[in-house]
């Protein structure tokens, strides 16, 4: 087998954003065949389909008719991050290897799921944490499990995005729906990043959360307002009684140096890390302002490559599932990639946390929610049964 049949399930703003140029300009994109695609969106999908000369007859609105009749060896599901679940387990049930982006789910009864579906079929189950490939992170994880830094004490993290990515008034629109701001929110689309590159250099996992949230900016928003969290603050307690500050938000002015602001340090026994995420060391200065670009994620090429770690990350994963359907991936690997961990469950758990802390907290301010504080193991006990609860658990 020398190339994956593949299906994309949605061609919104992360294809538009990222998968694009991993299907068409990567140097991944010579083990991926895109022979069939499906949107709801007819815009979305004729823009994609007609751009990449996808067939009339391989053009789907339902994933459903599309897993029916297109001949696949594996699908990545692009829909939003509530819906990641039911397309993914019809895929499996049918014999499909599966990809989805950050998060696996939004929540831990879809992630579990979606586990105990790859474990039930045998399919191959794999989530695209961009930055578990940013090679900052990548060697703060060896590093750290070295012992050089001891183990975590504290740490605080932060991203930031522009106004733009959550203004619906802004033209041209970040995302491909207007109220991607209401349905969703920092910790939903950020917090996520930042707990999944923590946990993957500390192999520490979450046992309690409390979050706190500010709606402040984003209501004023004119025309259209937004109902929803401008900046939150997710407070992480670890296994080994370490705390992390999470701190996520999407309203900086739009005079911002980077589309995203965004830094960590993390306080050890025996020294401490510092990131700047956010500062590759290349800066443009043009008519807009000046403006930090980030290579190392997204990089064009003068022949027309994408290369960086948004294409690195989803491409290996590729190359994974082309491995396993080859009989060419080791025992070792397989079980590597099926454990929770990497499955992005104790993510889910954060943030599924994170949210219920806010809907059970109380007002202390105007537009400010201070949450209650979740026991992530009664959190799991109460979704998920003692039993099912304990595979993630001991």
């Amino acid at each position: 087998m020398e190339k994956l049949r593949l299906g994309v399930i949605g061609v919104g703003s992360v294809v538009r954003e990222i998968y694009q140029y991993l299907y068409f300009s990567s140097d991944f994109s010579s083990i991926v065949d895109v022979v069939a695609v499906a949107d709801p969106n007819d815009e979305y999908r004729n823009w994609f389909c007609d751009k990449y000369g996808i067939a009339s007859d391989r053009r789907f609105k339902d994933y459903s008719e599309m897993l029916d009749r297109a001949e696949l060896d594996a699908v990545q599901v692009n829909t939003p991050d509530h819906l990641h679940a039911a397309p993914s387990i019809a895929a499996m049930k049918r014999g499909l290897d599966v990809l989805v982006p950050k998060p696996t789910a939004d929540t831990v009864t879809d992630v579990d799921a979606m586990i105990r579906t790859a474990e039930e079929t045998g399919r191959l189950l794999t989530v695209d944490f961009h930055k578990r490939e940013d090679p900052r992170f990548k060697e703060a994880e060896t590093r750290y499990q070295s012992g050089r830094y001891g183990q975590l004490q504290v740490a605080v993290w932060y991203m930031l995005d522009k106004l733009l990515v959550a203004n619906p008034n802004h033209d041209p629109p970040f995302f491909a729906s207007a109220d991607f701001a209401e349905k969703n929110t920092p910790i939903s689309f950020l917090t996520v990043h930042m707990a999944d590159a923590l946990m993957k250099i500390t192999h520490l996992r979450p046992v309690a959360v409390r979050a706190v949230g500010w709606s402040q900016k984003l209501p004023q928003l004119r025309p259209r307002s937004v109902q929803g969290y401008d900046c939150c603050d997710t407070e992480i307690r670890f296994e080994n009684g370490a705390i992390a500050h999470i701190i996520t938000g999407w309203h900086l002015p739009d005079t911002a140096y980077s589309t995203t602001v965004q830094s960590a340090r993390m306080i050890c026994t025996d020294g401490l890390i510092d990131f700047s995420i956010d500062r590759p060391g290349y800066f443009e200065v043009h008519a807009d302002g000046i403006f930090e670009v980030n290579p190392l994620f997204k990089n064009f090429e003068k022949d027309g490559t994408v290369t960086g770690y948004g294409m690195t990350s989803p491409g290996r994963l590729l190359q994974k599932i082309l491995a396993f359907r080859a009989g060419r991936l080791s025992d070792a690997e397989r079980s590597r990639l099926a454990d929770p961990m990497e499955l992005g469950f104790y993510t889910t758990l954060v943030c599924a946390g994170a949210h219920e802390s806010l809907q059970r907290g109380q007002r202390v301010a105007d537009g400010v929610t201070e949450g209650a504080p979740v026991d992530l193991r009664e959190l799991l006990i109460r979704q998920l049964g003692t039993e099912r609860a304990g595979r993630y658990l001991e």
